[in-house]
């Protein structure tokens, strides 16, 4: 899980990153004790989860949470429990109040994680994807996707009638995926299975586009590919 903590106290940061690296299951992208800058860094970049501090100046956490457009699953850490109402009514996952060990911590995470997996696997099951592009989030259907193609930081959809650019790792998108009909055939491509017009161990094409396959992918490609024939 991406997750982005903020805090005007930079040992309260210190604290959430060091049990972040202890449970192997957070990826702390960003940190900030300024909750203006960090207003902007999540309009502009797309993560699972924030570690919400309420107390700061110029915006409590509270008034930062409320005003974003696109709100990540969030959880509170404060040392003031007589706002954890208000957490809960803007359906915040969890309210540590500080000082917390990494016990408490390692249970909200783990609320988090089942929420998150939840979520997607709900967006599977009735075929679609959320992304954001132009600072609004977008509903993709997956019978709308010719190709995924990775570019730097960005995945590019090629949908119709144009591509779209997203701010976000092919790893990422390929969790949000159904297994059986994308596959992965290049460290910069993923591939729609229905739209494979025909392949060879080391190329797929795709209307008038051809894919290369890496050595990496090549077994995996090869049996998702010979069993859709058979099916």
């Amino acid at each position: 899980m991406r997750c982005v903590a903020i805090d005007d106290e930079p040992l309260a940061l210190q604290l959430v990153q060091g049990y972040a690296r202890k449970t192997g299951e957070l990826e702390v992208v960003a940190t900030f004790t300024d909750a203006v800058k960090a207003k902007e860094y999540l309009q502009q970049n797309e993560v699972d989860l924030l570690f919400l501090d309420i107390q700061m100046p110029d915006i409590n956490g509270l008034e930062l949470f409320t005003s974003l457009e696109n709100k990540p699953l969030v959880i509170f850490t404060t040392a003031f429990g007589q706002y954890a109402a208000e957490g809960f009514n803007l359906d915040a996952v969890d309210y540590l109040v500080k000082p917390f060990d990494y016990e408490r911590f390692l249970k909200a995470v783990t609320k988090a994680k089942e929420l998150i997996e939840y979520r997607q696997n709900r967006e599977i099951n009735e075929g679609y994807l959320f992304v954001k592009h132009n600072y609004q989030w977008n509903k993709i259907y997956f019978k709308d996707i010719d190709l995924i193609e990775a570019l730097d930081d960005y995945i590019k959809l090629y949908l119709s009638p144009k591509p779209i650019l997203v701010h976000m790792s092919m790893k990422a998108v390929a969790e949000k995926l159904p297994p059986t009909k994308f596959v992965r055939v290049h460290r910069s491509y993923i591939v729609p299975v229905e739209k494979v017009d025909g392949w060879n161990k080391n190329s797929i094409r795709i209307g008038d586009k051809t894919i290369p396959v890496s050595y990496t992918y090549q077994k995996q490609v090869q049996e998702l590919l010979q069993k859709r024939m058979e099916g």
